[in-house]
């Protein structure tokens, strides 16, 4: 398999297509909130760049479960594994696609995990916790998380909520099959990362973000169910529902976009650290010099 992986706004799916057109290939999804439909402008989408000419790329774990759903990386694991073993079984190379860190190494890595339902009345009893208090109650159990684990409210409560799950119930974990996988990490400079976000949020805007949001509260979501999904989605409901000016929307989202993707690149180093061989692809070079760089890396990964 080969991944391609890498922050938001790098241009990982333009290269993921690209190389599944070069090498026959088929792209799987590693996008947490892609798997929403209807949730299209705020997740980027951009289901157009997978056509070149009168080719579709196949794209697959795209719109697979209803906006409102709380998707995990244990159904991720489940859903890739079946898309996986489709594109292989029709002589296909998968090529891996996404900047969802947990996603992305979940498979990489062959994480064993388990389901953990939600604990609705542990979670009401700690939704009114600091995020101090959290950090605090989670140090407390004898397995702690990573450190993304503490980054918000959200993501604190449920590691406490899988932590509480794992002492309380005797769990067996999931074998998951070791993929081989050339690893291909795409990165701008801070400053072109920075334009590109601020360009790409502009035209998203442009494109009807707000109108999307404003569709899926019509269609019968709450708005705590759309900030759950955090950046666009959180700061165009707080615009919408007038808990922030258009300025302090567009200026909040930005920031929060800028700081997002660094968090990605922190994870994806730390994904060097832990054991993932990342070979890093100076996008600014010229496509066929990238292709011809990557076939060879490519036979070498298959003669290792």
């Amino acid at each position: 398999m080969l991944a391609v992986v890498g922050p938001t706004a790098c241009g990982k799916t333009a290269l993921a297509v690209e190389l599944a057109l070069a090498f026959g290939g088929e792209v799987l999804s590693a996008d947490s909130r892609q798997v929403y439909r209807g949730m299209d402008i705020g997740t980027g989408k951009d289901l157009s760049e997978y056509v070149r000419g009168d080719v579709n790329v196949p794209v697959h774990l795209v719109d697979i479960a209803e906006a409102g759903y709380r998707y995990n990386v244990f159904e991720y694991q489940r859903d890739f594994l079946r898309a996986y073993e489709g594109v292989v079984q029709r002589g296909n190379l998968p090529v891996l696609c996404g900047g969802s860190g947990m996603y992305v190494e979940s498979v990489l890595r062959g994480y064993r995990l388990i389901p953990v339902p939600e604990n609705q009345e542990l979670r009401e009893r700690l939704q009114h916790k600091s995020l101090e208090e959290l950090t605090a109650i989670l140090s407390t159990y004898k397995i702690l998380h990573n450190n993304t684990d503490t980054d918000t409210v959200k993501r604190a409560i449920r590691a406490i909520e899988i932590e509480e799950y794992y002492a309380a119930a005797r769990v067996e974990e999931r074998e998951f099959p070791t993929i081989r996988t050339l690893t291909l990490g795409v990165d701008v400079s801070r400053e072109v990362r920075r334009e590109r976000i601020s360009k790409r949020l502009r035209a998203r805007l442009e494109e009807g973000l707000i109108e999307e949001v404003e569709r899926l509260l019509a269609n019968g979501l709450t708005a705590e169910q759309l900030i759950y999904y955090g950046l666009e989605y959180k700061f165009v409901t707080l615009y919408i529902t007038g808990a922030l000016t258009r300025e302090e929307m567009f200026q909040g989202l930005e920031t929060a976009i800028h700081q997002f993707a660094k968090r990605q690149m922190t994870w994806f180093r730390g994904m060097e650290r832990r054991g993932v061989n990342i070979h890093w692809v100076d996008i600014s070079l010229p496509l066929p010099e990238i292709i011809e760089t990557i076939k060879r890396l490519l036979y070498d990964k298959g003669t290792e």
